[in-house]
């Protein structure tokens, strides 16, 4: 049993205190902290990417402190082995047996740091767990703590030293942020703020709990959408699986990974349906990364968020109702 939320706070009223309290440590980055959060509530995994230096790490760190429960970090480096991440079944000489020691996938929080640098054998030691929520060593199956999010980092594949995350993986992560530099007032108020005002993600503190957290994410698939806003969202995701420039479309599972973030961000702005507006603005974030351009189009300059933004301006938008 699913436990129930507190009544006195809202879930809007925890999102808020969430988002005020990782800007704390991200400033002027608001669009990329909501949009963080949302797909935490989706119980979704995040990748953020982009250069080095704008905040990729504080970021992930600021959610998992501000959420308690248990966080691991593991920093993905070329010689990172598939059983750092998972774990690995060692001989107990005192007790005559085997014993798992968990790797550092087991926690709540799980931040992947670099997740690009490491060979693609260890990214997909992560597949298992991203999905299922569980992992198999040796013939066992040890389940994951819930909530479980998976927090990745990686920098831009044209970067020396990376490796691109295979389809699969890419599929398995709900959202894809670029934070990008911050603008040139929050950039000075961060030169401002050195050695004063600085607060360190370690030391924030928790505002919420692992129960709590898992609770509003139950309660998150009652927010309603309707029928025509899901023929919408079919509609969307069927566009991109036959677009003459896309050798591969958006799955099934991106379908509902954007029904589960436009559920959580419709309830983080206080209403209790979704609009089409929730499912446009969700779009490029959840769709994005799990297109496939052909070769014809990577040779004619063509890159997917062009192909997406046409398919957003062509698919008929239903009339907007509430509940």
């Amino acid at each position: 049993m699913q436990a129930a939320p507190r009544p006195e706070q809202s879930f809007k009223d925890l999102f808020d205190t969430l988002a005020a309290q990782i800007e704390r440590v991200l400033r002027g980055k608001r669009r990329a902290v909501h949009l963080s959060l949302v797909c935490l509530f989706s119980e979704g995994h995040l990748l953020i990417e982009d250069v080095p230096g704008v905040g990729k790490t504080s970021l992930a760190k600021a959610i998992a402190r501000s959420t308690g429960g248990s966080w691991r970090r593991v920093q993905f480096t070329p010689d990172l082995l598939p059983s750092d991440i998972t774990g690995v079944s060692v001989w107990d000489r005192a007790r005559g047996d085997f014993e798992f020691r968990p790797g550092g996938v087991f926690a709540n929080v799980v931040l992947a740091d670099e997740i690009n640098r490491a060979s693609p054998k260890t990214q997909s030691a992560l597949l298992e767990s991203m999905e299922e929520r569980q992992v198999s060593v040796d013939a066992q199956t040890y389940k994951l703590p819930r909530p479980f999010m998976v927090i990745a980092t990686q920098n831009p594949v044209e970067l020396e030293g990376t490796y691109p995350l295979p389809e699969a993986q890419l599929d398995r992560f709900l959202l894809r942020l670029r934070i990008g530099y911050p603008d040139r007032d929050a950039e000075i108020a961060i030169l401002d703020a050195e050695g004063t005002e600085t607060i360190e993600p370690e030391e924030l503190e928790p505002v919420t709990d692992p129960e709590t957290v898992g609770a509003w994410i139950h309660e998150l698939g009652r927010i309603h959408v309707s029928a025509e806003l899901q023929g919408y969202i079919v509609d969307l995701v069927e566009a991109t699986r036959h677009h003459r420039d896309l050798m591969l479309g958006v799955s099934p599972r991106g379908a509902l990974a954007l029904q589960r973030a436009a559920r959580a961000l419709a309830a983080s702005i206080g209403r209790a349906y979704v609009v089409a507006d929730d499912v446009k603005v969700l779009a490029p974030a959840v769709l994005e990364h799990r297109l496939l351009l052909s070769s014809e189009a990577m040779m004619r300059g063509v890159n997917p968020s062009d192909v997406l933004s046409a398919i957003l301006d062509t698919v008929a938008v239903p009339p907007t109702r509430a509940g």
